[in-house]
């Protein structure tokens, strides 16, 4: 589930290190981007102070190199867009331009400007640009954000593709037959001809081939075959 971006404030170590990792469950630090300044919001707030910004295996944290106690955090399950922005009208400065998914109601976010009021409320903020110091780490940083991305699916999707997966083995066609639901279809025993796999998970176990054995078609060769006969 999105939650959207977050305040961070705690640190490892002694509190001026790096942000804490979940090692417990997996989480692993995969890159650390010095003097990388964040704005949050459509663009027309300044960007914060510079800072450095660390993308782990679940997440996106910048902690602020001159506040201790400033950090922001975005898991990627609630970035629903990443980018390489180098175009001028659209930011003046190359950056990854990022959008999230809050989890927040529509109406709660029309009911609220989250640029003009005094405290920023981060659940209602649906983008971020990360500004490097050194504009040539946009494409190391975008290729670490798709690897990343890759990691951590959504999970609505996945839940929706299973719930359309209309592929059945063979086996289940036959149990089903079996049963007597419609004995008009026949299925034939060597189905060998794989169609789709999922790592180690086969997605489509065989291509079935369908018989069709209607009374109907039957008929209609007798009667073409009678008029045939009528001619002669």
């Amino acid at each position: 589930m999105a939650t959207g971006l977050r305040l961070v404030t705690e640190r490892s170590g002694d509190g001026s290190g790096m942000p804490v990792i979940d090692t417990v469950n997996g989480e692993e630090l995969m890159h650390a981007q010095p003097g990388v300044s964040i704005v949050l919001g459509d663009g027309h707030l300044p960007p914060e102070s510079p800072g450095t910004l660390y993308i782990t295996s679940k997440q996106v944290v910048w902690l602020s190199d001159e506040d201790r106690a400033k950090g922001y955090a975005v898991d990627f399950i609630s970035v629903s867009l990443h980018a390489v922005s180098r175009d001028p009208e659209a930011y003046p400065s190359p950056c990854i331009y990022t959008q999230i998914e809050t989890g927040a109601e529509e109406d709660e976010m029309e009911n609220s400007d989250s640029e003009t009021d005094d405290t920023l409320d981060l659940l209602k903020i649906t983008e971020m640009r990360l500004v490097p110091s050194d504009p040539n780490q946009l494409d190391t940083l975008f290729s670490i954000f798709c690897e990343c991305a890759e990691l951590n699916p959504d999970p609505t999707e996945a839940e929706e593709e299973v719930e359309h997966n209309w592929v059945f083995s063979v086996d289940h066609l036959e149990n089903n037959g079996a049963e007597g639901d419609d004995p008009e279809w026949a299925f034939p025993q060597d189905s060998t001809h794989a169609i789709g796999a999922n790592g180690d998970i086969d997605l489509a176990h065989s291509v079935v081939q369908l018989q069709i054995n209607d009374q109907r078609f039957e008929d209609a060769e007798e009667i073409e075959q009678e008029n045939k006969n009528g001619h002669h």
